[in-house]
């Protein structure tokens, strides 16, 4: 009999044990969020995406001084403009919300289910999943529900990345599939940082666009 366990309860252990997920702490297992850009005060983005990027930084900073700031005020205020500035609202990506997904283990001994925030997609290729929290929370809370969605990519054989963040911090995984499915974390960006380390997120969103769009070319 299979068990169901919802996304939202999943933890690591769970993924560690029931589908031998495994973490790889190597840099060169990630490089996609590694530009150069990422090791300079100067990110490779054009001075009107920085304006919209501080704009965007200062609303967040607004908002939270008050007690509580839900998923909504999230999306709006700061994956948004992500999104907008990175292209992936407009073709060939488009954008599922509140999509069902479920993945069972290889001994079919438990179903994972829930339901990804934001979903960007490109043909089949599941390009970004974007898995927002309340502003208070660390994006830790999210790991390994998010985890636990990219585990469901439609295209075996691909690897998928995937975004987490609170608003304020951002973090990005990396998920090959295989014998032993394998992910992998980059650096937590996170707006209390001196500068805008949106800049470094929007460079990396464009990063990974660029490579969806290739893998469409190549393929």
């Amino acid at each position: 009999m299979t068990d169901v366990v919802f996304a939202k309860d999943v933890t690591l252990y769970d993924l560690e044990k029931r589908f031998d997920l495994r973490l790889n702490g190597d840099r060169q297992f990630f490089p996609e969020w590694q530009t150069d850009s990422q090791e300079t005060d100067s990110p490779e983005t054009d001075s009107e995406d920085r304006k919209f990027l501080d704009l965007a930084k200062s609303a967040y900073m607004n908002l939270i001084r008050y007690p509580s700031m839900p998923e909504n005020a999230v999306k709006l205020t700061v994956l948004s403009p992500l999104l907008h500035l990175a292209n992936l609202l407009l073709p060939p990506f488009h954008i599922r919300t509140e999509a069902s997904v479920s993945v069972t283990n290889p001994d079919e001994s438990v179903t994972v289910e829930g339901r990804i925030d934001i979903l960007v997609l490109e043909q089949n290729l599941w390009v970004l999943v974007i898995e927002s929290k309340r502003a208070e929370l660390s994006v830790k809370v999210g790991l390994a529900q998010i985890l636990s969605y990219m585990l469901a990519a439609p295209v075996s054989g691909k690897p998928c990345f995937g975004l987490i963040t609170n608003g304020g911090s951002h973090v990005f995984l990396k998920l090959v599939p295989g014998d032993p499915p394998t992910y992998g974390m980059s650096k937590v960006f996170d707006l209390l940082n001196p500068g805008n380390d949106l800049y470094h997120v929007l460079t990396i969103l464009k990063n990974i666009r660029q490579l969806a769009l290739k893998e469409q070319t190549d393929t």
